[in-house]
């Protein structure tokens, strides 16, 4: 008998989204990255001179994390870790990418890939970072859409280098806009179906470039850099409210599982990118194991699912990779050595304590491990000097009592030696298993890449 495929394809589209072994209905999966984003700079975080107030929205309305890390302080190793669920120093993804050859490596399975195989459509909005060759595509590594553009930085206004798939654009506006829009196209085109979206923002990554539309809503901001910054992290909140509604509006909310981070802390030492972010109440920058470097502004919303709260214990971006594929139903892989923790389970109530015993970071000759409230950290000493951009060797390991010093200005490691030795055994089992970075840092005279 004669079936035609338009009919069919309607009938197909039409059906309730996908369901888990457990007969629950697959959630949809947003996941979005800021960029370079100062800790201090989201209303949620006590900012006074930019209103996020569709990011605020999002965390009053889910769990926002207090205590929530990357797993580095740069761009490109933080997304290898966040695609992928494990740590980057565990394939050597230590530094951003230094050379065309360069990319997550494709020993390495992707959340894309794993969410395709289980019916998701998948898409990634935005920046990719990863490996600018034709292998290291999205298109290549479980994305089954592409709009955006393939390096670490990119022009607002400027189109070369902007792809839908792999065919270059002409007519692009300003990227967080053109951002803002074609998520929400993703959103409405695949809402019967389970979908995965990556957001990856460019913003609020240099080069600083602002509408004027933006700009004119803060007269009162004197410093230009800072109104510049203000302005662009004012079309991000804006682009994220436009996701968000349009996918309220499609009937999606309940089943729509929305996760949100910054890449790393903001940049405010010499030898970044200064974009004139503020990481306060935190010490250091972008590029440092400081707090500063690597505690980012963290949620998780579920309506329906998750109830508002606040979540004190250390999670790691890693985690959020476990927590999407736990909730599409996609059974772990012990084989693949995951270092994320499925976070549902601890945030529903059906399980307590901390999701982790230790956290560890390793970015070239900086280092740190945080056990309960101690954190012991060898961090670029240019985060004491942030004027003098001179290169030195790391400092030596320091603890702090995060607790007590969420600044990171008491060097305990003095009078608490056995705790520095036992912090110190836990990075050195952990490190065991890490590998030698693949590629070498982007400025050999420094002490890592810029």
């Amino acid at each position: 008998m004669y079936r035609n495929p338009l009919i069919l394809a309607t009938i197909f589209a039409t059906v309730a989204p996908l369901a888990r072994a457990d007969g629950e209905p697959k959630p949809n999966i947003l996941l979005i990255v800021g960029d370079d984003m100062g800790y201090g700079d989201v209303g949620f975080h006590g900012c006074k001179d930019i209103p996020t107030p569709n990011l605020d929205a999002l965390a009053s309305g889910g769990v926002r994390f207090t205590n929530g890390y990357v797993s580095a302080p740069y761009c490109s190793p933080t997304r290898a870790g966040l695609l992928t669920g494990r740590c980057q120093t565990r394939f050597g993804h230590e530094f951003n990418p230094s050379g065309p050859k360069c990319g997550l490596p494709l020993t390495e399975q992707t959340i894309a890939d794993r969410l395709k195989g289980a019916g998701y459509a998948t898409g990634i909005v935005g920046k990719w970072h990863l490996g600018a060759n034709p292998d290291f595509h999205p298109l290549k590594r479980g994305f089954g859409e592409f709009y955006g553009f393939l390096g670490g930085a990119h022009d607002y206004f400027k189109s070369n280098g902007i792809q839908r798939g792999t065919t270059p654009l002409t007519d692009t506006a300003y990227t967080t806009d053109d951002f803002a829009r074609e998520a929400a196209a993703f959103v409405e085109r695949h809402r019967e179906k389970p979908w995965f979206l990556y957001l990856a923002f460019n913003a609020v990554h240099t080069p600083m470039q602002a509408t004027k539309e933006k700009l004119e809503r803060f007269p009162n901001i004197q410093d230009r850099q800072r109104r510049t910054y203000a302005a662009m992290m004012s079309a991000m909140d804006d682009a994220i409210g436009t996701v968000r509604k349009r996918i309220a509006e499609s009937g999606q909310e309940s089943r729509t599982l929305v996760m949100f981070i910054s890449d790393n802390g903001g940049p405010v030492m010499q030898g970044t990118t200064i974009n004139a972010s503020c990481n306060a109440p935190l010490r250091g920058s972008k590029r440092t194991t400081l707090e500063g470097g690597i505690r980012v502004p963290f949620v998780i919303s579920w309506p329906g699912r998750l109830k508002p709260a606040i979540y004190q214990q250390p999670a790691i971006q890693l985690d959020l990779t476990a927590t999407a594929l736990a909730a599409a139903g996609v059974p772990a892989k012990p084989e693949s050595k995951p270092d994320g923790v499925d976070l549902l389970p601890y945030l529903n109530g059906e399980k307590s304590g901390p999701p982790h015993e230790s956290l560890c970071w390793r970015f070239g000759p900086q280092m740190a491990v945080r056990v309960g409230d101690f954190k012991l950290v060898r961090y670029d000493p240019n985060a004491d000097s942030p004027t003098t951009g001179k290169a030195r060797k790391a400092t030596p390991p320091r603890l702090y009592n995060l607790r007590e010093d969420l600044g990171e200005s008491k060097d305990l490691s003095a009078t608490m030696p056995e705790k520095v030795n036992e912090l110190q055994a836990v990075w050195d089992a952990w490190n065991t298993q890490n590998t030698p970075p693949l590629w070498a840092a982007e400025n050999k005279g420094s002490v890592l890449a810029r």
